[in-house]
């Protein structure tokens, strides 16, 4: 089995939570994968024993029900299930679905939907793509029109994760298409809403296990209370947390490039510096950049983030090589690898 224990990123603490994802997702996933593939769904009864094992949404704060972990849990989980060939739906809800309920939900709404997200009760979705427009957040022609205390939606969304599975969809609406980017809203739909419609559970080419829906609103009527961040925020939310969904992508896949940190003795100067591009070739690496990490390093070290391929890498420092970084590089900077972007 991969052995992904030794890398300096992850604490003893991490390290016993991955057994933990292995031993549940053996006894809950592994022995219906190909069920799970032909049938293009995950169970819900799954879903409610990974969340019971406390594996989703493990960053969502104590107070809203979870258990305030770092995104370095998350990673576990993801590495796990990508390992495993998983493509249940898991991995949106835990590191993008639960983000925009967190930070951008009222205190209702939080208490209301992320407690059942942690057990796995709550399965949620985000309505993005629209048929033509594709991803082009812009371009949406999906429409809340205020009426009363209500705004009433009318649109259609596809390739939406989760969307057969959804009990609540953070749906991307313009409530003032004259104004652009500016005029566009998140708000909570319910499954059973009237006039709310789940289609086809979409074939694709791979991620079979992952239900992919279309999803239509039609006279879809949903109270004032149901948007998620401000009138008019949606798109700046969107870029926000889409910042974030790259480094899951890159997480979940296990052929895209990873991030590799390499550290230097900066007593070595520009030596150090000629030596690691020496290993770009064998390396893979790309885009090489250095920063001298002043004051947050012990022993005046240099760490320099590069791209890598996918493939069994060793940290190498000035002559020789290292399995674990911790002792070289200060805990800020470790902690820092897990914390989210500044906004």
């Amino acid at each position: 089995m991969l052995d992904l224990s030794r890398r300096f990123a992850y604490t003893d603490e991490h390290n016993m939570f991955r057994d933990t994802v292995r031993k549940v997702f053996a006894q809950h996933l592994e022995p219906f994968l190909d069920e799970h593939e032909k049938n293009g769904i995950v169970p819900r009864e799954v879903w409610k024993a990974v969340g019971e094992a406390g594996l989703l949404c493990p960053t969502v704060k104590e107070e809203n029900g979870g258990l305030g972990l770092d995104f370095g849990y998350c990673a576990v989980v993801g590495e796990e299930m990508a390992y495993l060939g998983s493509a249940a739906g898991f991995t949106l809800q835990s590191d993008i679905t639960a983000n925009y309920f967190e930070r951008l939900g009222t205190a209702e709404q939080r208490a209301k939907y992320l407690p059942g997200m942690v057990t796995g009760d709550i399965i949620t979705a985000i309505a993005m793509t629209e048929p033509g427009a594709g991803s082009d957040l812009q371009g949406i022609r999906t429409t809340a029109r205020e009426d009363g205390g209500d705004y009433v939606i009318n649109g259609s969304k596809t390739y939406i994760t989760n969307g057969q599975n959804a009990d609540v969809v953070i749906v991307v609406a313009k409530t003032d298409p004259a104004a652009g980017a500016k005029g566009t809203t998140l708000l909570l739909v319910e499954d059973g809403t009237p006039g709310f419609v789940k289609g086809r559970n979409l074939d694709k080419i791979g991620q079979h296990a992952a239900d992919t829906s279309e999803l239509f609103f039609e006279d879809v009527r949903v109270p004032k209370e149901n948007v998620l961040g401000g009138v008019g925020r949606g798109f700046v939310h969107l870029m926000e947390e889409l910042r974030k969904v790259k480094r899951v992508i890159q997480k979940l896949d296990p052929q895209a490039p990873h991030e590799v940190l390499l550290v230097l003795d900066a007593n070595t100067g520009q030596n150090a510096v000629t030596q690691v591009t020496a290993f770009d070739d064998a390396l893979g690496v790309t885009g090489l950049v250095l920063t001298k990490l002043d004051g947050t390093a012990k022993g005046g070290v240099i760490a320099a983030i590069a791209k890598s391929r996918p493939r069994p890498i060793r940290f190498i420092g000035v002559g020789e090589q290292m399995d674990d970084l911790r002792p070289f590089v200060a805990a800020e900077f470790v902690n820092a690898l897990f914390e989210e972007p500044a906004a």
